[in-house]
């Protein structure tokens, strides 16, 4: 098997791909267009929130990172993983022109002498990987899909850990191939899920679809509880004991946020859309997500007298984060501020400086480790 694999974009994502893949023995050389990042990179001095990140890469001695696409041309190279943004687009649909600029630098090369296999890892709509290899084909290309599922603050461990691996095989030669790798990286023994590309890429989005919709389903749950006067957590740890529905994801709290989990249920709605099929679950769970906040908002209202200084505390979408998008704590202090209270957001200063350069002087900011 060969011992040296490619990835194309290494944020934080494809960062820890990377590591963990030189740390089960692989030789990795990585490319991505910031220049900045790849020297930090190579001089070991990145820093970053992501637990394991900076230790295993001060540790890694196989790692070649550039930012000249040309690096994985070599013959013995014959996997590559792509792991680069695919942002929203303002109807919900996923944006791929980041990996289709890839494809055509990857074209600009030539045709290769052996074939090489392209692996998607990042999250596309259906039919992406089927456009990609009717495009790439002709140059010697497969195109697989291979997309994870990974929380921000513990990427790393969620990649040596999975509870499946989901393969959108482009032949089952290829599929045996990326098997191999995974088993050789991950430290247990996860479910492999194997189908086409487009088998695989309606998985990905319903996959986080079914959390989004289980999420806003306990947060609804415990809203009614509470309007009657009840314990929400007692209501929601019964329904959860049914072995038919589970504990996970079934608690009370602030709704979903953050770069995934809302973006892909909005996909999954653009994408049933464009099949010619209904899926209001989509919609209508982005929509429960919403009023899950209006009620919070409210609930507050009804606790705080308005010349109460209120402090809201770890402001990104979930512990161990810097990311604040579609936090919805961060969405709740931001509705009690404008409502015109005195709000003290506490958090660590990546968090805090990013809000700021949003908000300004909406709040009053306290730094703390």
């Amino acid at each position: 098997m060969e011992n040296t694999i490619g990835i194309i974009g290494v944020g934080r994502l494809g960062l820890c791909l990377a590591l963990n893949l030189e740390k089960s023995g692989y030789t990795v050389i990585a490319v991505d267009k910031d220049e900045q990042h790849v020297n930090q990179i190579n001089a070991k001095t990145l820093t970053s929130p992501e637990p394991q990140l900076v230790s295993y890469l001060k540790e890694a001695s196989n790692l070649y990172t550039s930012v000249n696409v040309a690096t994985l041309k070599p013959a013995h190279i014959s996997v590559i993983f792509i792991c680069v943004p695919t942002p929203s687009l303002p109807e919900g649909a996923f944006d791929t022109s980041f990996i289709d600029s890839i494809c055509d630098q990857l074209i600009a090369l030539g045709s290769v002498s052996e074939t090489k296999h392209l692996v998607i890892n990042s999250t596309v709509m259906p039919g992406v990987c089927e456009g990609l290899q009717k495009k790439m084909g002709a140059y010697n290309y497969t195109v697989s899909y291979n997309p994870e599922f990974i929380a921000q603050g513990s990427i790393i461990k969620d990649q040596q850990y999975p509870d499946q691996v989901l393969i959108g095989e482009h032949s089952v030669a290829i599929g045996d191939k990326i098997e191999a790798i995974y088993k050789k990286m991950c430290l247990h023994t996860p479910a492999y899920s194997r189908m086409s590309p487009t088998e695989a890429e309606i998985t990905k989005i319903a996959v986080n679809c079914f959390l989004t919709t289980k999420i806003a389903f306990a947060n609804a749950i415990g809203d009614m509880t509470k309007a009657h006067g009840g314990n929400e957590n007692k209501v929601l740890k019964a329904i959860g004991s049914d072995r038919r529905i589970g504990h996970q994801f079934l608690n009370y709290g602030y709704g979903y946020g953050g770069p995934c989990l809302p973006r892909d249920n909005r996909a999954l709605g653009v994408a049933a859309q464009k099949a010619g099929v209904a899926l209001p679950l989509s919609q209508a769970t982005d929509a429960s997500n919403g009023l899950h906040l209006d009620f919070q908002f409210e609930e507050f209202m009804r606790h705080h007298a308005i010349d109460e200084q209120v402090v809201f505390e770890d402001l990104a979408y979930k512990k161990h984060s810097d990311i604040i998008e579609e936090s919805q704590k961060l969405a709740l202090a931001t509705r009690v501020a404008q409502a015109g209270y005195d709000v003290i957001l506490r958090d660590n200063k990546e968090v805090l400086s990013q809000i700021k350069a949003l908000y300004g002087s909406l709040f009053t900011y306290e730094t703390c480790v």
